[in-house]
């Protein structure tokens, strides 16, 4: 099982970093873009561990089952430095360290990997910091930086950069990752696959959490629902709610996951009355859990308008005859008796009041509330 694996349906991107990865002198920075769920992390994650694979072969590079491939996928590479966050913004402070940190040789493989998965979060300030030591490498380190776009990244980033494109793989590439990596049953990978409109994150929380499948199925219903300004401003409430579930659900099940973890590494007992040298390093934590939750709500509203917008995308597509295939297929007689109500201008109409709404919750501090009400009323 080479490190390639898991990215289904990016058969050029594979053939494009397996050569790099065979490469005497790799480029010193690489640029992954595509959209939410195209794998721009896993596919950053398996060339950094091609790149340090113990195979002498470079043909032979991301074998999957030597150490350094094995703890490079893991996160615990001592040569692979990686930064996410979930904040608004990757903080210049944070910048400062990455670039102090590509300074250090090697310890134990050829190369030292840098990945910001987060890259198009940086500010203008923060970016600039990195400039620098991308510009100037030391001449073993090299750079992955992710973002949906190029145009997220500064241009004097992006010019400095070797470009690797993904796309959102097919709905059947997602599905048999599922099956196979998962272990879920192929009937519920393939309508998960397809929900998530080929997300593959978002597909693997649809196929292990039914409360995550009823939320989504409900925000996709609430156009249904839409019959006057009383009805819209229920189901805005009732959207925003179910945004909210999920948000929710995700931040107890990984904030528990990361206590428990901080607490294992610290020797700490998981119950009971903390040590107070303990105390710092778990309010730390918890104040960094705080601090990601608004970005991450954020982030669940723009999942849930997504939804709802997959239920107008369906409708257009049965209005103009060419609904072969669904979203959300088992809505098929429900769609098909709205289409006939409407045009696909007014549908469009629809889409753009949706589209405006997700970049006001991104762009602004307009409150979820109010603006899913405004959006729910222009919608009937």
């Amino acid at each position: 099982m080479s490190v390639w694996e898991d990215l289904q349906g990016q058969a050029p991107v594979v053939d494009q970093l397996r050569r790099g990865a065979a490469q005497a002198t790799p480029n010193h920075a690489w640029l992954f873009t595509g959209p939410p769920g195209s794998g721009r992390s896993n596919a950053a994650r398996a060339f950094a561990a091609a790149l340090l694979c113990d195979q002498q072969d470079p043909a032979l590079r991301g074998c999957g089952e030597c150490k350094a491939c094995r703890t490079a996928l893991a996160g615990s590479h001592a040569d692979v430095t990686s930064v996410t966050t979930e904040k608004v913004t990757i903080s210049i402070d944070e910048a400062r360290e990455l670039v102090r940190k590509a300074q250090d040789k090697p310890s134990t493989g050829r190369w030292r990997v840098i990945i910001v998965e987060d890259a198009d979060r940086m500010q203008e300030r923060s970016t600039n910091v990195l400039l620098k030591a991308i510009e100037e490498p030391p001449p073993r380190t090299i750079w992955l930086l992710c973002a949906p776009s190029p145009g997220d990244v500064l241009v004097t980033i992006r010019s400095r950069c070797r470009a690797v494109s993904l796309r959102l793989p097919p709905v059947e590439d997602v599905a048999e990752l599922l099956i196979r990596r998962d272990g879920i049953d192929p009937e519920v990978a393939r309508a998960s696959a397809r929900a998530a409109q080929s997300h593959i994150g978002i597909a693997k929380r649809l196929a292990t959490d039914e409360g995550a499948r009823s939320r989504r199925d409900s925000i996709v219903r609430l156009p249904l629902s839409l019959r006057n300004v009383s009805g819209a401003m229920k189901a805005a409430a009732d959207l925003v709610a179910l945004a909210e579930a999920e948000a929710t659900s995700s931040f107890e099940q990984r904030d528990a996951a990361e206590r428990q973890s901080l607490l294992a590494s610290l020797g700490a007992p998981e119950n009971g009355t903390l040590p107070p040298s303990l105390r710092s390093q778990v309010k730390r934590l918890e104040e960094d859990q705080v601090r990601r939750a608004k970005r991450s709500k954020n982030d669940y509203f723009d999942r849930a308008l997504t939804d709802l917008l997959s239920f107008y995308r369906d409708v257009l597509m049965l209005q103009l005859g060419n609904a072969d295939t669904l979203v959300n297929e088992s809505l098929r007689r429900e769609l098909t008796e709205y289409a006939a109500q409407g045009s696909p201008e007014q549908t469009l109409l629809r889409m753009e009041e949706i589209n405006v709404v997700r970049r006001r919750l991104v762009s602004t501090n307009v409150a979820p509330l109010l603006a899913i009400e405004a959006m729910a009323v222009s919608l009937l």
